[in-house]
């Protein structure tokens, strides 16, 4: 059996990190938002000078599997109400529904003093995200229009409620 690993990005992971959330944009998105307008947001959040600073300025973390690192998860900071927002969590499209994405929630939640709340927005067409963050118990709390690149995405941010630590 592989032994799953939840750790802090390192800055050798970058070129995984991009491949992953290449690839697993691809899947979720195909047919959801236009494939240049998908390319042009990997290129610019994805480029390794971003991610260089996101890794040294916001919680980011990888999940490895066996030898491979299969999926990440970006979180904020938690700000002085006790909020933090969850950026981004991928996984590769194999490595879903095995606990993975869970996780790397959990581990990230774990690394965020003194939060309360976590806030995440989702596409209301990304069906495996919204029935993930349900599961979880995140609750629905705006729905808005979100112009993406030009093209127009309905949104959902959802909340989960923590207890303070």
């Amino acid at each position: 059996m592989l032994t799953l690993i939840i750790r802090q990005m390192k800055e050798e992971d970058i070129p995984f990190v991009q491949e992953i959330a290449k690839t697993s944009w691809y899947a979720t998105y195909e047919g959801i938002i236009p494939m240049h307008i998908q390319n042009r947001f990997l290129e610019a959040a994805y480029s390794e000078e971003r991610l260089l600073t996101r890794l040294q300025t916001s919680p980011f973390l990888v999940a490895k599997l066996g030898e491979s690192l299969v999926g990440f998860a970006n979180f904020s900071n938690v700000n002085d109400n006790g909020q933090a927002e969850l950026f981004a969590i991928y996984l590769l499209p194999g490595a879903q529904n095995k606990g993975i994405g869970t996780a790397l929630l959990e581990s990230g939640i774990q690394k965020l003093q003194g939060i309360t709340s976590l806030t995440v927005c989702v596409e209301k067409d990304n069906i495996i995200g919204s029935q993930f963050y349900k599961a979880k118990d995140f609750q629905p709390v705006e729905e808005f229009d979100d112009l993406f690149d030009g093209h127009i995405l309905q949104t959902i941010r959802l909340e989960l409620a923590l207890t303070k630590k």
